[in-house]
């Protein structure tokens, strides 16, 4: 879909949505040396390394089967998802990348005409659409968790991921990256090297 055209259908949207939040994620991740993925608190705060396992076992699990199967699979083992780990960043984004593949999938065999029908999350009935926005509310959840981690240990080091403090002008005069799919495409690209545009 190219940047400015309307969107024509619900799953276009969600669809865009989530590539935004991956990509944010994904920006925050690039920033953190190895050791950093790991931190987290005492306290029992979660690591970006035990988030980012969290959300790609939620993904497998809930569009696996998305249509046939309760979306929470017999298989999963979630508590495990929230134990302590210390990967490296390649384990860490092979695992990652599993997850939303698969979620992305589901997305791309879905049709418009199928949102309404029902699939079940642990033995609930939810119709498609909600269960797409559940899964992208959960999504931005613990996207939002991953930056503000990310942000809190790189400090004044961090380079944002939107607009920059004391940058609203500027950008209010040309918002390139209102779209959820151009916000992606930038930030994907800063992360790989090419075009830098601010979001």
């Amino acid at each position: 879909m190219a940047d400015g055209a309307p969107v024509t259908n619900a799953l276009a949207s969600i669809r865009g949505e989530l590539l935004r939040y991956k990509a944010l994620a994904e920006g925050a991740i690039a920033q953190l040396d190895d050791g950093e993925l790991a931190i987290g608190g005492e306290d029992g705060r979660n690591s970006v390394a035990i988030i980012c396992r969290h959300l790609s076992g939620n993904f497998r699990s809930r569009f696996s089967e998305l249509l046939t199967s309760d979306g929470e699979k017999p298989w999963r083992d979630r508590d495990r998802e929230f134990e302590a780990r210390s990967p490296g960043r390649e384990e860490l984004l092979a695992d990652w990348e599993e997850g939303w593949a698969i979620l992305f999938e589901a997305l791309d065999a879905l049709r418009d005409d199928q949102l309404d029908l029902t699939v079940t999350i642990r033995r609930q009935p939810f119709r498609v659409l909600e269960a797409l926005h559940r899964s992208l509310a959960h999504a931005s959840y613990h996207v939002g968790q991953i930056v503000y981690i990310a942000k809190a240990l790189r400090g004044r080091d961090w380079t944002t991921l939107s607009i920059p403090p004391g940058g609203s002008a500027e950008y209010n005069e040309d918002p390139k990256h209102e779209s959820a799919g151009a916000h992606a495409r930038t930030l994907t690209d800063r992360r790989r090297g090419g075009p830098n545009d601010r979001p």
